[in-house]
């Protein structure tokens, strides 16, 4: 613990992802492999896996603590910055005691507090005995209550709202599709909130069925797989990608939830032929620089230390 707070945070990252594995130098097809004939195909939703070309082992996944493990050890905390609502609803208080990197992705959604929230960026949170902020956007419209509720966590939004989110970083245009959601889908929510759709009693038992079927063909003992991309309808409707199998390993559970309700509320049966997506595919994959032209509007990448650690693809 001691040897970890004195070393940079410029180290501790590069120690995480080179732990047990090979920092990938770049998120193209010069390390990655789109791996078509081991795609799964459940109901409205396809997911294709992502490999990295050489195989490695844990890569970080025991130093890496992700967002949702955190919160639920206790060992990450999550308040309010404060108590009014114009200074800070696009800011929460993270405490992170656990001695261990905090990963946090920018669609994760956290629920409680004075009104629900969604993360705007990724970023890595260091131990730290200072109290620490990350930028969020509100997606409860309605509610600032007086009385601040516990911080639970609620997954990955949906792959429509973090693209909203994404390329328009504008906490009206969140709220508007939001309330699209809400409306085109039929949920009623007193306080526009967005995970009333989510928590919608028609929703949960389908979203456990999506669930078990693809955790049970994406198992963590697939020492290569750092990524995926998911088919509904006739469209890609989105692909994230990490450098390492340990970040992925703490992203994994929360992005399928994502990708499960985008299927379940806004697609259909996968009809997507390969050559569709590997057109698609190609201005992320083939080289850096058409992939950061590219995901500036169209996706995100998040960098440490100059490094990509992160893309994600938005949907047709």
């Amino acid at each position: 613990m001691l040897v970890i707070r004195k070393m940079s945070k410029g180290l501790i990252i590069l120690v995480l992802l080179c732990c047990g594995a090979a920092l990938q130098a770049q998120l193209t097809y010069q390390t990655l492999v789109v791996d078509y004939d081991s795609a799964h195909t459940y109901k409205n939703l396809q997911i294709i896996p992502v490999r990295q070309k050489t195989g490695g082992s844990g890569g970080g996944r025991e130093a890496m603590l992700s967002l949702s493990k955190g919160l639920a050890l206790g060992t990450v905390v999550v308040t309010e910055r404060g108590t009014a609502a114009t200074e800070n609803v696009h800011w929460l208080r993270i405490n992170n005691n656990s001695g261990q990197p905090v990963y946090i992705g920018s669609g994760e959604v956290i629920m409680g507090g004075r009104q629900d929230r969604m993360v705007t960026r990724d970023t890595v949170l260091f131990p730290s005995e200072k109290d620490q902020y990350v930028p969020v956007m509100c997606v409860e419209e309605g509610r600032w209550s007086d009385k601040q509720k516990k911080f639970v966590y609620n997954n990955y939004a949906n792959a429509k709202l973090r693209k909203v989110l994404g390329q328009t970083n504008n906490q009206v245009l969140v709220w508007k599709e939001i309330d699209r959601q809400l409306g085109a889908n039929g949920f009623h929510s007193t306080s526009l909130a967005y995970l009333a759709q989510r928590h919608d009693k028609r929703m949960v038992h389908h979203q456990n069925d999506y669930f078990k079927f693809f955790s049970d063909k994406f198992t963590r003992v697939d020492t290569n797989l750092v990524g995926f991309i998911c088919i509904s309808g006739d469209k890609v409707i989105g692909c994230d990608v990490y450098a390492a199998k340990g970040l992925f390993d703490a992203s994994f559970e929360p992005l399928l939830y994502g990708y499960i309700e985008e299927a379940l509320l806004h697609g259909q049966s996968p009809v997507v032929i390969q050559s569709k997506i590997i057109e698609w595919l190609a201005p992320i994959l083939t080289d850096e620089e058409k992939q950061k032209e590219h995901l500036k509007k169209n996706g995100k990448i998040y960098k440490h230390e100059g490094k990509v650690i992160h893309i994600t693809g938005f949907g047709e």
